[in-house]
Formats: C-alpha cells, structure tokens, sequence
C-alpha cells in the first residue's frame, strides 16, 4: 500500500499532518495512538490503536514497523515525541529521515531549517521510503472534510522500558504548540511561584499559553514541557511576548517564525531586541502587573 502514514500522537496532530501530506501530493491515513481525531481531513483510512495509553517509545516503534512497512512515508509531528520515535522507528526500517520539514516543494524535495534557523536548506530524499518530521505551525489546516470513520487495531510490542511513573500539571491553557498567543519567562523569574503569578497571569488574561527559556527550565523554574527552543518546542503564534528572555540563538530558533514578538528586557542590547516587532526596556515585575491591570480593566 503505497501513500503515507500519517502518525497521530494525539488527535490535533491531523490538521497539519493533512496539510504536509497534500503539500506533497501523498494519499494518507492516520494511525491514531491516543485516540482519534473527529473529522477525516481527507484520509483514506484511520486506524486506532487499542492503547489504554501510549507505551515507550521503543514499544510504539515495534507495533509501529509492521504497519509502517505498508508505506512509501511515514510522516508525524517534530514535538518531543516525534523525536523520541520518528528517528528510532527510521533506524528500524532501515530508511532515510528528513526532520523539521517547514515547506514542501514536491513529493521528495523539501524545506528545513539548520543551524539554529539560521539557514534554510532545500534538501531532497532519493530513497524510495522515507521518515518525516514536520513543525505543524508550518503548515495550515487541512479542510476538515467529513466524519472520520476509524478501525481499532491490535498493536502488539514488546519493550525493554518500563514507565515507572507519569504525571501531568492540569490546567485550562491552550496548547503551548498549537496557541496563538504565547507568553515566555526567563531566569529573571527567579522561582515558579513568581513564574506562574507573572507570566502565567497575562498568558490568561490573554488566554495564552505559558513557555519558558531553557534556563528557566533548567533553574527549575519551569517544567520541561514548557520549554521553547531549539531543543523544546516549536512555536509560532500571532503573539510571542519574552519577558526575561535574553535571546539566545536556541531560544531564536524555537520561536522566530510568530507573526508579532514582544520583547520585555532591562537590558536595552538584549538579542531579543534584534528579533523583536516591539520591544519594552522595563523591569518585568512592573511591567507585566501593569499590563496585566490595564487587560483587565
């Protein structure tokens, strides 16, 4: 079965799935693995898996060979996931990966940024089979189309990893990858109760979701899945607004494609500044009460 199949972490993965996949003039389905999405977006089939929850990754790649083998491509999102699985699942089939693909110029020639961003490379696949990894805020939705009709499937595995533990913060933000206003916090923070009275604050009154620089994350400021970077996630909403946010060349990467970025600083030669629509020079804990007051006025 020639086409492409399209690996759906969650069900908001569709959309931009769909998209890359017509991009490219890839017939598609999808393989859900925690449930499925509820429209079709143009696929031919959607599979489910019969998961009470998603296994490690080197389990997800074992059920995930004897379907992926049906394909020319195999294509899911460039999140922490994506890059936990996609590659290991590429070294398994014994085929070549292209990640980070921003832009398709043909079935087999596509965009992808390098070097923090700082370049963009055509590259193009001569293998016959391929892994893909795509930024999903690279390419816009899909017409949702009609109902999805689903078939669930045994996924069997075995796997070395055990999962000792899981937890999760519950909370009604958007999702960090998929907002539209996104509001970051730095170091300067100086610890998570002032990380989430500031920045979480005007990321609500904004109905945002909340980010964090790599230092955040590492001061433990932060929680990991905050993260925005180079080696976080990949944003780019209609709003990024960094407060405390130094702008260092990973941070860059993960966020320099939002439509309008605001820059909240002390230090007026911040790099941030370089990349910014607007840019405040103003300690961030007068800043953000003070606009904070105004938004909810």
């Amino acid at each position: 079965m020639a086409g492409c199949l399209c690996v759906l972490e969650k069900p908001s993965d569709a959309a931009a799935l769909s998209s890359f996949a017509l991009a490219g003039g890839w017939t598609y389905d999808f393989v859900c693995l925690s449930g499925a999405p509820e429209f079709a977006f143009g696929c031919r089939e959607a599979f489910v898996a019969d998961w009470d929850q998603i296994p490690p990754a080197d389990a997800v790649c074992g059920a995930l060979v004897p379907i992926a083998g049906n394909y020319d491509l195999v294509a899911g999102i460039s999140n922490m996931f994506g890059k936990d699985v996609l590659p290991r699942l590429a070294g398994m089939l014994d085929i070549p990966m292209v990640s980070d693909i921003t832009k398709c110029f043909s079935s087999t020639e596509f965009e992808r940024p390098m070097f923090a961003g700082n370049v963009l490379a055509r590259v193009r696949v001569e293998s016959g089979r391929f892994v893909a990894s795509i930024r999903p805020t690279a390419f816009a939705a899909a017409d949702p189309g009609a109902k999805l009709e689903t078939k669930t499937v045994p996924m069997r595995f075995q796997t070395a990893t055990a999962r000792v533990s899981a937890s999760a913060k519950a909370g009604g933000r958007p999702d960090l990858a998929l907002a539209d206003v996104v509001v970051t916090g730095g170091r300067p923070l100086k610890d998570a109760a002032t990380f989430e009275k500031l920045i979480g604050g005007l990321a609500d009154a904004l109905g945002g979701a909340v980010g964090a620089t790599r230092a955040a994350v590492d001061s433990g400021i932060a929680p990991n899945e905050l993260q925005v970077g180079q080696t976080g996630k990949i944003v780019a909403p209609s709003l990024y607004i960094a407060a405390g946010v130094s702008g260092s060349t990973q941070h860059i990467a993960g966020m320099k494609d939002s439509k309008t970025i605001v820059a909240i600083n002390t230090d007026p030669d911040a790099p941030i500044f370089e990349i910014a629509d607007y840019g405040l020079v103003q300690d961030l804990f007068s800043a953000i009460p003070e606009i904070v007051s105004k938004l909810n006025r």
